[in-house]
């Protein structure tokens, strides 16, 4: 049913802007291991903190994403509920794309 909501033009658009999403979000990621590292904690705490940091923001849709047509609703979705983009990163993808985030993150409670 989904594969009605989005136009090729959606798709197409999906693939060239993800891409810096995820750059941009670990840009961010970045400069919180940063911090982390420049705090006044015990090396090995900083060490193990940040392992596992990492090894959780590895399984994120900021960091690596499944890139296919029957993802892209869904990691939009993720993507804007997270707070990674905001509607207006995603105000060139059609409108019927857009009204079907929003009515499914309000349903959602975001």
């Amino acid at each position: 049913m989904e594969k009605n909501i989005f136009k090729e033009s959606d798709w197409k658009l999906y693939r060239k802007k993800m891409p810096r999403w995820q750059e941009a979000y670990m840009e961010q990621l970045i400069g919180e291991y940063a911090k982390l590292l420049v705090s006044s904690k015990p090396a090995s705490e900083k060490f193990w903190t940040l392992n596992e940091r990492m090894c959780k923001d590895l399984k994120h849709i900021g960091v690596q994403v499944r890139m296919s047509r029957s993802t892209m609703i869904n990691n939009l979705i993720v993507l804007l509920a997270d707070g990674l983009i905001s509607f207006e990163n995603i105000k060139d993808f059609s409108p019927a794309l857009q009204e079907h985030l929003k009515l499914t993150l309000e349903y959602l409670g975001h």
